[in-house]
Order: structure tokens, then sequence, then C-alpha cells
């Protein structure tokens, strides 16, 4: 499951952070692109598919920046959340704590399109979660269609049967990103017994198939130093994966309040991030570490917005408030809601050095920028 992927997107390579946030952020994307076609070298198919979405990039940028002459951001990262069911109940995730599986989700059709919208406005990557989005298989064949844009597909991995791993093996920019929480006892303590044991299935059949894969591992102050191991992180690389998220667990629901990551822990993540580029052919990505490096929470479209099943197009995974649905508006519109605007020209009264999610830390002045922005 998806708890917090913003997008940073450093690589290996640092850069001048000056100047405007939208310069910083098509540099930002550029570096990522750029690594992802090195570390996918040894995969030409691979390499070459990532090769063509980082040409396709510079299209993107330049259709970004007509709409900034129009008075319009557009964030170049979208994050997708297609479902509200999932098949586990992992101890402490926000998106139960959050949201109720059962409501209506957006059609097929609807999502297709919306996609769609977001690719010819500049959209470069979608960020799809849920839930879990492998109960929606279909997603597989809809990013298909939309080669020119990077989708990073957040999950629990147990439904990646041969079936769909053989639609997967054919997408090149469907990019799965597995979620452990560390080892055996770390992982299985928080998704269930046996969970371990699938996905090291999963992962091997993922290796045997040459897939460009990934994994999230969520950090939190009980299993902080056996992900941030090098041996942990070796035998990752060695497996095949080429990409990591460091995600600082946020305590959503009540009783994990002292999962989160110590201040000591929280520097050291980004010296072990540094060191990880340094020493393995893979790509490391702090979140939130890396967001603050280029500026601070990137939500409400400053970076990113998100999209919840229901079509809501909301701040962020951890602001469920949304002053427009897509099932009404267009993307384009959406994307100039007066409560996204708000956040966005307060930005700066977000803080993410406590760890976690600010829009979550900072709830109670989302909740009255909501209100707010609904009696206008």
């Amino acid at each position: 499951m998806i708890n917090r992927i913003l997008p940073a997107f450093m690589g290996r390579n640092k850069y001048d952070t000056s100047g405007s946030l939208l310069k910083v952020l098509n540099k930002s994307l550029s570096v990522f692109l750029k690594d992802a076609v090195r570390v996918a070298v040894i995969r030409p198919s691979q390499a070459y598919h990532f090769f063509k979405i980082l040409r396709w990039q510079k299209q993107a940028v330049k259709t970004r920046a007509d709409w900034e002459e129009k008075g319009i951001h557009i964030p170049p990262i979208i994050i997708y959340s297609i479902t509200n069911r999932c098949n586990l109940n992992c101890k402490g995730c926000f998106h139960w704590a959050l949201h109720e599986a059962g409501e209506v989700e957006m059609s097929d059709k609807k999502l297709r399109s919306t996609i769609a919208e977001a690719k010819d406005i500049g959209v470069s990557i979608m960020v799809i979660g849920g839930g879990e989005p492998m109960m929606r298989p279909e997603i597989i064949d809809i990013t298909l269609e939309f080669p020119e844009v990077i989708f990073l597909v957040f999950t629990n991995g147990l439904l990646l049967d041969e079936e769909k791993l053989d639609r997967i093996q054919k997408n090149r920019n469907f990019v799965p990103v597995i979620s452990l929480e560390g080892d055996r006892a770390g992982t299985d303590f928080r998704r269930g017994e046996g969970v371990y044991a699938g996905l090291e299935k999963i992962i091997r059949k993922l290796k045997r198939r040459n897939i460009f894969w990934s994994v999230s591992l969520t950090l939190t102050r009980l299993n902080y130093d056996t992900i941030m191991d090098d041996t942990f992180v070796g035998n990752l690389v060695k497996q095949g994966c080429k990409l990591m998220f460091f995600v600082e667990y946020t305590p959503i629901t009540e009783g994990t309040e002292d999962w989160l990551i110590s201040d000591e822990q929280r520097e050291n993540l980004i010296t072990k991030r540094d060191e990880f580029r340094k020493k393995y052919p893979a790509l490391f990505i702090a979140v939130p570490g890396d967001e603050e490096e280029i500026g601070g929470c990137l939500s409400a479209g400053r970076g990113f917005i998100h999209i919840n099943p229901l079509g809501d197009v909301e701040p962020c995974p951890f602001a469920p408030y949304s002053d427009t649905n897509l099932r009404d508006a267009s993307l384009i519109e959406a994307l100039q809601s007066d409560f996204l605007k708000e956040i966005r020209n307060n930005h700066d009264h977000l803080s993410e050095t406590e760890g976690g999610c600010a829009l979550w830390v900072e709830r109670k002045w989302v909740q009255s920028v909501f209100q707010d922005s609904r009696t206008r």
C-alpha cells in the first residue's frame, strides 16, 4: 500500500536548487529519468523505453510551461488511488483509517480519460495506489495505452499472479512497487503471517522475467535498523530491485505514535541514502527527506495532487478534503480549485521537520482552509 510517495526524484546526482520551483521540479525529473536509464542499462529494452520517456519529458516540460504562461500550474506528478478495496488489513494503515471500502469507484472509462487528460497537459509520472490497485487489474491494460508516462504502481504484491505478470512484462512503463516492512518478522507483523514468504516468491518471478521493479519500505522506529542495514539493501539489489523508496511512517491510527522514527534516525536516513546512491546501481528516494531538499511540501498541485477512487481531487492522500470532483469537472478546472490554491500559496505554513506528513500534522489548519473555501 502506498503510504506517502512524493516527487523529489533527486536521483544519484545533486544540482543547483536555486531558481523557480518549476525549474527545480523539471530538473529533478530529468535527473530521475536519466538515472533510470542508467540503472536499467543491463536490460536494453527497458533502458530504451526509459530513454524514449526521457525524450517525451522534454515535450511535457514545454507543455507545463505553456500552461504556466496562462496562469495555470501543472504538477508533474499525480497520485491516483484507484480503489479503496484491499486484500490485506495491515496494522497502522492510514488508508483504512481515512477511507471506507464499498463506495462507487470511478469507471474504467473515466479513469482512462483522466489519465489521457493528465498526459495531454504535461503530467510526466503517475503514482498508482489504493487500497490495493491490483484489485482493479484492468489498470495494467489502461497504462499500456500511455507509453509516454511512467506509472509507479504501489502494491502489496500478493495478487501478482502469472497472468498479470505476463501483461506487465509487455508494459515497460508499468513499474511494480512492492511494499515491504523490512525482513520476515517486520513484514508479517504489520501485514500478516505468511506475507513475506509470498513476496519472496513474487520477487523471484519479477527477477526471472527481467521486469523493472521497486520497493516501498515504510520506516518506523522499530524496523529502521533492519531496513537501513547494508546487507538488507544489498540483497534487494542482488534480487533485481532498481528503485527503493524509504518512507517515514506517519501515525494516523491511534496507538502508533511511537512508531515515528526518532530525530537521530531521520538525520541518519539522509546520510545512509547518499551512501547507498554511491554504492549500489539503483535509485534511492527518501520521503519526505528528498522533498525537503527541493523546497518543502509539494502537495496541492505544487508538485503533485491526489485523486481518490471517487474522483475527488485532493491535496494529498493524507488530506482527504476536496471541493472538486472529476465527474463534474475537467482536470484543468480542478487544478484551479480555490482550496488547492490557498494551500499552495501558504506552503511555508507546512513543515516537514517533525517527520511524516506535514499536511497531517497541520490537519486542523487544512480543515479550516477547506471550510473557508466552501463558504466563498
